[in-house]
């Protein structure tokens, strides 16, 4: 990655980065890795959030080789990196979501699902403001009907990107509106369909269904889509994104995870607990409010980020 796009992101995980080479640096006040350290150790990564399963798993790979010898916090902190990359780097991606394979026709579609508030809405209008700027023709689904001010929302990032917007009257049905556009775009030779949807977790069920009609209305127009099914994570709720997850991944068939709000929280470490516990691909991560602070995922520079290391 170029040095400038990984200054970004170390400076977005600027707050989750301090609280951890805080921690590191009070820890590792004696001069040898003993059980005394590691339990200190492992201690601050779950309250870094990291969560249990990944802190007990980056505690064991730091003390392969290294238990009862001399170590620095600056030692510490590249082998945390290390870790961390470890266990993240299966769920990178490396081609393009946003192009069909050979063969395949008609646009590439998209389904951005999560709760009210996770940043689905400016993360749809980011992708379409970087999509357009690579040359893609793009096309925007205000899906989340019963929201009068995401459609509103969607619409600004549409006119900025210069893409058209596809939206109803407050409470219209979402799976006709989803149908409607993918038509439409079919029609209209565009290349990507980002489709936003509603996120009324306090209605589970009800929430569950919607998204799975949305599924099945838009398989009538092209049997292959949805192509890929995001989640977007706010990263300021911490171990909540666990649960949220747990909660999409099943009735969405969610294909990759989105996570959003990096820059204003010390919790950054979650994303390592949601990928150790899910499995799942991630595409992007944000760290701001610019469209280009919304970046394709590396493990490794995210694993450095969050220690605070700006050399790969």
């Amino acid at each position: 990655m170029p040095a400038d796009v990984i200054d970004k992101l170390v400076d977005g995980l600027q707050r989750s980065s301090a609280r951890l080479a805080d921690g590191v640096s009070a820890v590792f006040t004696k001069a040898k890795l003993d059980q005394d350290t590691l339990d200190e150790l492992e201690e601050l990564l779950i309250t870094a959030d990291l969560g249990a399963s990944a802190s007990a798993r980056i505690r064991a790979g730091i003390s392969k080789d290294r238990f009862g010898r001399d170590i620095s916090p600056e030692e510490i902190k590249q082998a945390l990196a290390d870790e961390i990359a470890e266990i993240l780097r299966p769920f990178e991606t490396d081609s393009s979501p946003f192009v069909q394979p050979a063969g395949a026709s008609g646009p590439r579609v998209i389904l951005f699902v999560g709760v009210n508030g996770s940043g689905k809405t400016t993360t749809i209008g980011k992708i379409a403001h970087n999509l357009t700027q690579a040359g893609h023709k793009v096309m925007l689904a205000a899906g989340d009907t019963f929201r009068a001010a995401a459609v509103e929302q969607l619409k600004v990032w549409g006119e900025r990107a210069n893409v058209p917007v596809v939206a109803r009257e407050t409470g219209a049905d979402a799976a006709g509106l989803a149908f409607d556009a993918l038509t439409r775009a079919k029609a209209e030779g565009v290349d990507v369909l980002l489709i936003d949807t509603a996120g009324r977790l306090q209605n589970k069920t009800e929430l569950m269904n919607e998204l799975a009609k949305v599924v099945r209305v838009i398989g009538k127009v092209d049997p292959d889509a949805p192509h890929e099914t995001w989640l977007v994570l706010d990263a300021t709720v911490g171990q909540n994104a666990i649960s949220q997850t747990e909660a999409f991944r099943h009735a969405a068939g969610i294909t990759g995870l989105v996570m959003t709000k990096l820059d204003g929280t010390a919790k950054g470490g979650v994303l390592v607990a949601v990928t150790e516990k899910h499995k799942l691909p991630i595409r992007f991560v944000g760290v701001g409010e610019q469209a280009d602070d919304l970046q394709p995922f590396s493990a490794d520079a995210f694993a450095h980020a969050l220690v605070g290391l700006r050399t790969l």
